[in-house]
């Protein structure tokens, strides 16, 4: 049996935990069901994968720009406290539970296609690190109330499995406004972030706050229309500013921040300046990955979904969203951040001395990706001020949720991380103390609420998605001028239109972000 536990490892490890090479086999497949030829398939799968590659590319860039920073805010602030990263938490669990993780990411990957197949919720989870690091955190979580290791992959993969064409759902008529179409879904264990931005932005934005693409600007600043020039610029702002207060503290010690340090203060300020424009380069990289990814998974899922997954609609990692506001990603990411540095004040001074929760540190690459991503949906619903807002509420969640959740992870919840992303928490506390109830009561529990979870998904999908439920109705989006900019409606994005789709308006997206290609003939 050894021999199984090893083909189970490496497929989960080195083929559907990696989104670059399960885009290309999704592709690929649903080529050969348009029956393309033998060179257009592999063109296409090839070219896929290289998509996700580039978005990884830019997604190690942004670590990699954001690392120092991170430091020189914790030295100049002098916090101290958990910062979740979920692949921390994903690799020290590896060691205990690698075989089980394993088998419970197969099996929820293919119970997902059999709910896709023969429910409403026809979404097909792409974001394979994410069900990954879902399928690790289930693990723990079941692990650590007692449960033995079958019934641990066998709960835990239909759990992972409802989730999977679940939260797409739920997401979706807010994924609808960015995008005008159903053509892609939102495939994120953030997804409660971005409903909450979602509605948060319909309740602070209104009808009057402009878009973040509708900047109006004087002459000699219209540089800054140019979203990889506005948030590099942003980016060296925030370095220097921080690398300067971490200096003024800490004095030469502020050096070691850069990877072989720094020679002197000149150089540390230029490295800072860098590091900032490294930031600009890292997301124009992202942005180009998915237009490229897009341009190959529409149409071969127009071939899944005729041959495998009728209406099948791919439901794709967080970055999909970016280039249909690329100004709001950063100011998402920004007020997210400040977000989470208000909960820490409030865990600091009042949650952990009267309930114990860890202090949880604002790390920045959950802030950019999620909080990028709350404020595309914040703007879609309240423009400007629903970014900001939609932004700054997600970091509060990212924020507040990993602390409760620490409570549930047993002897992880000591380990100095945990996973930090918004759906990661709310279902790993109620399934950790619905689990906790111990025997068949807690899996009672636990199976309850997977089953509300699924019945509710299609509730939504049924009369709200397929409803054409339109979150922000407020919100009018008047037809484009010859040059793609949108006049004429207080408020609405460039390179809109009134057209409906269901009952909610048409969105054409702002010139360069992804759209769908043309039906096969």
């Amino acid at each position: 049996m050894e021999w199984l536990i090893v083909i189970a490892e490496f497929l989960v490890n080195e083929i559907l935990s990696v989104p670059a090479f399960l885009i290309g086999i999704i592709v690929a497949v649903g080529l050969i069901a348009l029956r393309r030829s033998a060179g257009q398939v592999i063109g296409g799968a090839v070219k896929a994968t290289l998509g996700f590659l580039l978005i990884g590319a830019g997604a190690d860039l942004v670590v990699a720009s954001l690392d120092p920073l991170g430091v020189m805010i914790q030295g100049a602030t002098g916090a101290q406290g958990v910062i979740p990263t979920n692949e921390a938490i994903v690799g020290i669990a590896q060691e205990q539970y690698g075989a089980q993780v394993a088998w419970l990411m197969i099996l929820g990957f293919a119970l997902s296609l059999v709910l896709a197949r023969f429910t409403p919720l026809s979404y097909v989870f792409l974001t394979g690190h994410h069900i990954l690091f879902m399928a690790t955190l289930l693990t723990i979580v079941l692990a650590t109330a007692g449960y033995s290791g079958s019934v641990t992959v066998l709960v835990g993969g239909a759990l992972l499995a409802i989730l999977m064409v679940s939260l797409p759902a739920f997401a979706h008529p807010w994924t609808r406004r960015i995008t005008g179409d159903d053509s892609i879904a939102i495939g994120h264990f953030g997804t409660a972030g971005y409903v909450a931005a979602g509605a948060v932005g319909r309740l602070t934005g209104g009808r009057r706050s402009r878009s973040t693409e509708d900047l109006k600007l004087p002459e000699g600043l219209r540089f800054l229309r140019d979203s990889m020039v506005a948030t590099a610029l942003s980016m060296v702002l925030m370095y220097v500013v921080v690398s300067l207060v971490f200096f003024a503290r800490e004095g030469e010690t502020a050096y070691e921040a850069f990877d072989g340090g720094a020679t002197g203060s000149g150089n540390f300020v230029m490295q800072s300046v860098t590091q900032g424009l490294q930031f600009g380069i890292a997301v124009a990289v992202i942005l180009f990955g998915v237009r490229t990814i897009l341009g190959e998974i529409l149409p071969a899922f127009q071939g899944i979904a005729a041959k495998i997954v009728p209406g099948a609609t791919p439901a794709l990692d967080a970055p999909i969203v970016f280039p249909y506001a690329q100004n709001a990603v950063l100011i998402g990411f920004l007020t997210s951040f400040s977000g989470g540095l208000i909960g820490l004040a409030v865990l600091s001074l009042w949650l952990n001395p009267a309930l114990g929760l860890a202090l949880i540190l604002p790390g920045l690459v959950p802030h950019f990706f999620t909080g990028g991503a709350a404020g595309v949906y914040g703007n879609a619903t309240g423009g400007r001020i629903g970014a900001a807002a939609g932004g700054f509420v997600n970091g509060l969640l990212i924020t507040f949720l990993p602390a409760v959740l620490l409570l549930v992870l047993g002897d992880f919840g000591t380990a100095n991380t945990t996973f930090g992303d918004t759906d990661f928490g709310w279902f790993g506390v109620l399934i950790g103390y619905g689990a906790g109830i111990g025997s068949v009561g807690g899996l009672i529990v636990v199976a309850l609420l997977g089953a509300l979870i699924l019945t509710s998904a299609i509730l939504v999908q049924l009369r709200v998605v397929r409803g054409g439920w339109d979150p922000s109705p407020h919100r009018e989006f008047p037809a484009p001028t010859a040059d793609g900019a949108a006049e004429g409606q207080e408020g609405a994005p460039a390179g809109s239109s009134a057209g409906t789709a269901g009952s909610y308006p048409k969105i054409i997206p702002p010139r360069g972000a992804p759209t769908p290609p043309p039906p096969p003939q």
